[in-house]
């Protein structure tokens, strides 16, 4: 058996257009950019498909990415999803730095709403220029706490959403 994995270097997301990107993740977000790679094939099948993929550093070393490939988008590719399909939730070091993105985002014209208390978390919701859903949220002070008293029951919780879950399926 291998290693555990230690985490999360990057998840990667298409932009439509890398500047836009850039400016909102760094001007707006204050996220770095730390790493940029063009190429005009891509990695693998060696397919002619020029792109762009950037890099911008988050505070704990990993990395938020994305690709700018006008050559194979689609605009179905930058509908808004559902938070439940896919978002990215950052982490807010406390209520004051919370209260202070929600106002900053707000200041950009960029419609922000919560924060949504969520017992364990607090969380505050936008999107990106390219309609990917983004939280920054915050832990409530007993978190870990919660966590352990979910992470407790948990086995036998997801037992019985897969059957009820089935249940309803053959219904």
């Amino acid at each position: 058996m291998p290693a555990a994995l230690k985490g999360i270097h990057h998840s990667a997301y298409r932009c439509r257009d890398a500047e836009e990107t850039r400016a909102f993740y760094e001007d707006v977000l204050g996220l770095p950019l730390a790493g940029l790679v063009i190429e005009e094939r891509e990695p693998g099948s060696g397919r002619k498909n020029p792109f762009v993929h950037i890099f911008f550093a988050l505070g704990d070393g990993n990395f938020l990415a994305f690709f700018d490939a006008p050559g194979s988008a689609t605009p179905e590719a930058f509908q808004p999803v559902h938070g439940f399909d896919r978002h990215v939730a950052f982490e807010a070091a406390d209520a004051a730095a919370l209260a202070d993105w929600q106002a900053k985002l707000n200041a950009a014209g960029i419609p922000c709403f919560g924060p949504i208390d969520h017992g364990f978390v607090r969380s505050i919701y936008f999107q990106d220029p390219n309609g990917l859903p983004l939280e920054i949220t915050l832990r409530v002070a007993d978190h870990d706490a919660i966590m352990a008293a979910e992470l407790a029951a948990h086995r036998a919780g997801l037992a019985e959403w897969t059957a009820q879950k089935r249940a309803a399926a053959v219904a």
